[in-house]
């Protein structure tokens, strides 16, 4: 604990300096001046206070440094992550703001549109089912003709390899295949077909009797479902591989090489990556 020192007294005056007159205040007796001291005297009014030098901290003690290194440096840390985080966003945002520009320029000059695809025709063999109590497996066989339309001026398609197609009817896959690997240059409308089969296909005796009983309303729904790698050529530019799928709901009313094609639905969407 600090010491508390309380103001000095002044020492105390005898009857004989009071009367003394001012001219003698300056003739004191040896005896009565007080001793010397070798610390300096606080005026009076005032304290000093003692601290034990242990107590004085000219350089911070272990434990104290430690805190301090460990607070310096994870606030200059801090401060690096958020000029690298303020670095990143600013360059994001200028990488959206350039391919916004490009995504308008590519726009404007070249106008791209969506191809467009039908199933123009069908033609099935292999399918007799004409009893809802027969479970003989069946192998159909399914000729789709398929037609392309690319209405784009100076864009083209390449339809690669790998691709596939295949015939459903509800849940049961009748067939499948793939389609043929060719060019579509620009403004062109190309018509192609696929041979689709299936062997040793089990209907499900639900899926049997749908069957006879679609034949015999002689509306048979059908789903052609389609997915081709393709990639797409901007002027001397090729794309990467991006797939096309395609999902065509289609109505046919026999299932014979003489089917005609009721009703007809498709819809595609493109997977970029």
């Amino acid at each position: 604990m600090a010491d508390r020192v309380h103001p000095r007294d002044s020492p105390p005056v005898s009857p004989e300096s009071q009367s003394a007159s001012p001219q003698d205040s300056s003739v004191v007796p040896q005896a009565l001046r007080p001793p010397p001291s070798e610390k300096p005297v606080p005026p009076p009014g005032t304290y000093v206070i003692k601290i034990p030098k242990d107590q004085v901290y000219r350089v911070p003690p272990a434990e104290n440094a430690r805190r301090y290194d460990q607070y310096t440096h994870r606030k200059h840390r801090r401060s690096r992550c958020c000029c690298c985080c303020c670095w990143l966003i600013g360059i994001l945002s200028i990488l959206i703001v350039l391919l916004a520009i490009a995504a308008g320029i590519f726009y404007l000059v070249f106008r791209p549109k969506a191809p467009k695809y039908t199933i123009e025709d069908i033609a099935v063999r292999g399918i007799n089912v004409t009893s809802p109590s027969s479970d003989v497996a069946i192998s159909p066989e399914f000729n789709v003709t398929v037609k392309a339309d690319n209405p784009n001026d100076k864009i083209g398609i390449y339809y690669l390899k790998d691709s596939s197609a295949e015939v459903f009817y509800n849940d049961a896959r009748f067939c499948n295949g793939a389609l043929p690997a060719f060019h579509q240059p620009s403004n062109n409308v190309t018509v192609f077909g696929m041979v689709l089969k299936g062997n040793g296909i089990e209907l499900r005796s639900e899926d049997r009797k749908s069957l006879v009983e679609s034949q015999t309303k002689r509306k048979i729904p059908l789903t052609v479902s389609i997915r081709a790698p393709v990639k797409i050529k901007v002027g001397s530019v090729k794309t990467w591989k991006i797939t096309v799928k395609l999902d065509c709901d289609v109505t046919v009313n026999e299932l014979t090489a003489q089917a005609k094609i009721v009703s007809k639905r498709c819809d595609y969407k493109v997977d970029l990556w």
